[in-house]
């Protein structure tokens, strides 16, 4: 008898962290029933010959919570080999909600994560009340990848507390009814319960957003519940208070199936690999992710991410050939470097973090600090704003710039990402969508962390970004290529993967802008046995399904 599918003679990297070894892969439906030499025929074939066949990526921050609604492709993730995206992170989610709290909702997502209310009111079917009713209507939208969610930390507590749940504590009838909420939405299918603990996130009115300042207790108090349920804990913090926000994670670990929490190598790696390494010899399920290079915003003419003056505020209210044009103007753009120029060393200094992407289609990410904005000017003989602009004409107006906010040092990245405990990911595809691109990060990782770089081995960046974050999320049938697992699957040529050039499109809601970034090099990537994606191009095939907790 033959098979549904085929991929035949590729070198298979199976995410168990093995060496690669050549094996053709049939698939039945949407399991994989046989790895090895397959003799049947396939009804569709994939030849994979000189290219490296793996289990489906899995992203673990996202915020494409809103997107999902009028994006069934579930861009840009799904061009780098992502075949499941874990939503809700950050405590930023849509349910459980009442009738009456959509627009703060919606409101608050605009100013944590930068996606239009507009859309998300407009773009989301908003029929559930229920962290569950979310869930369902999710899975009527029928995305091409996988999907799971986190329940937050805002919407729970702001559903038990109302307009109290933004500034005041909890009383202990009302943590009981939050803890039970968080509780009830795993079992409805919520994989774990995030929390968000940065005060910077914030309300339209500037307000923190609710849960940021909770007292710890009332977090102990939902991982107690949302463990008895098999839930995790997400947990996004800025360490201030950093013995205490340990001890913290250490707890949530305790009382739940997990704790997961975010980082970057500004915390300091070595202390942090202290603290976590101790929570792992004592057993506890503790995870840490960041993104695999510098992560901040992406900037130029085609955006609004530039400086911010009288005259550069004019540029945007013009369309990107009206703004070329306008840079073009000796007057307008004399006039644009003396605003900048009275800003003085301040301005200077906040360039220092800007780095030039280049003109190929592959962006750079991994300039040397000493290769910024203000160096590349001092070396030409121009103030940074004249270098900025020069190359933005030379351009036609594409030119970009990548300010580097976090994960600043690549040196200390690789230190972090090279522990046992910080995996490789924290894209927030879905999120900040016209200021930052960091979806491709998959892509990077074994573009430029592996073949690039040799840090890691290609069957270890495999295994950090398949099965280990599997195994964070308890997806006992996915992370690994092997019979019986599903068929979450992608084909790749090694030699040639690289992430594109980041680009502005309109394609949000009302026109709303935001950046995708296309990846080269993935020849196919399946999804529950549908191939989804072919030639770095989506096909059209909608297999992917909403994973809920057991």
């Amino acid at each position: 008898m033959g098979h549904d599918l085929v991929i035949r003679g590729g070198s298979v990297v199976d995410g168990t962290g093995s060496e690669p070894y050549p094996a053709d892969v049939a698939v039945d439906g949407d399991q994989i029933v046989e790895v090895g030499k397959v003799a049947a025929k396939g009804k569709r074939e994939i030849d994979a010959t000189g290219l490296n066949v793996s289990p489906g990526f899995i992203d673990l921050h996202t915020h494409l919570d809103a997107q999902i609604g009028w994006d069934r492709d579930v861009t840009s993730v799904s061009w780098h080999g992502v075949t499941t995206a874990l939503f809700g992170n950050c405590g930023v989610t849509f349910a459980p909600c009442k009738a009456s709290d959509r627009e703060f909702l919606a409101g608050m997502m605009e100013t944590v994560e930068d996606i239009p209310k507009q859309a998300i009111l407009h773009g989301l079917p908003w029929n559930w009340e229920s962290y569950g009713g979310y869930l369902d209507a999710l899975d009527e939208l029928g995305p091409a990848i996988n999907v799971c969610g986190l329940v937050g930390h805002c919407a729970t507590r702001f559903y038990v507390m109302g307009e109290r749940a933004v500034e005041e504590p909890a009383t202990e009838d009302e943590i009981r009814q939050i803890a039970e909420l968080a509780g009830r939405s795993v079992k409805e299918g919520a994989v774990g319960f995030s929390t968000n603990r940065l005060p910077q996130h914030r309300l339209p009115d500037g307000r923190s957003i609710p849960g940021t300042f909770a007292d710890r207790a009332e977090l102990r108090a939902v991982a107690k519940e949302v463990g008895a349920n098999g839930g995790i804990m997400q947990t996004v913090s800025d360490f201030r208070e950093f013995d205490e926000e340990c001890d913290l994670i250490a707890d949530e670990a305790r009382m739940a199936r997990g704790a997961l929490f975010s980082c970057a190598a500004e915390i300091g790696t070595e202390r942090l690999d202290n603290r976590v390494s101790a929570m792992r010899a004592e057993g506890l399920n503790v995870t840490s992710v960041t993104v695999p290079r510098s992560g901040g915003g992406v900037g130029g003419l085609s955006t609004n991410n530039f400086f911010r003056t009288p005259a550069w505020n004019e540029l945007r209210k013009l369309d990107l050939d009206g703004r070329v044009k306008a840079i073009r103007d000796p007057e307008t753009r004399q006039r644009l470097i003396d605003e900048v120029k009275a800003q003085g060393e301040p301005v200077i200094n906040g360039m220092r973090r800007w780095f030039y992407m280049g003109d190929g289609a592959r962006p750079c990410y991994t300039q040397d600090l000493a290769d910024n904005l203000p160096a590349m000017a001092e070396a030409a003989g121009e103030h940074p704003v004249e270098t900025w602009l020069r190359i933005t004409d030379e351009t036609n107006g594409k030119a970009l710039f990548h300010m580097r906010g976090f994960n600043v040092n690549l040196d200390h990245l690789e230190k972090l990402i090279t522990t046992d405990w910080a995996m490789p990911g924290l894209g927030d595809a879905g999120a900040h969508v016209s200021q930052m691109i960091d979806s491709g990060w998959s892509t990077f990782i074994l573009s430029h962390w592996h073949r690039d770089s040799g840090v890691y081995s290609l069957q270890e960046a495999v295994r950090r970004i398949s099965a280990v974050p599997a195994h964070v999320l308890g997806l006992e049938d996915r992370g690994t290529l092997a019979v019986g697992k599903r068929a979450d699957i992608n084909v790749f040529d090694i030699d040639r993967l690289e992430e594109r050039m980041p680009e502005i499109v309109h394609d949000f809601p009302f026109g709303a802008p935001r950046f995708i970034q296309r990846a080269a090099g993935y020849h196919a990537t399946v999804c529950n046995g549908s191939v989804i994606l072919q030639d770095d191009e989506l096909t059209g095939e909608y297999g992917g399904r909403v994973l809920r907790s057991s």
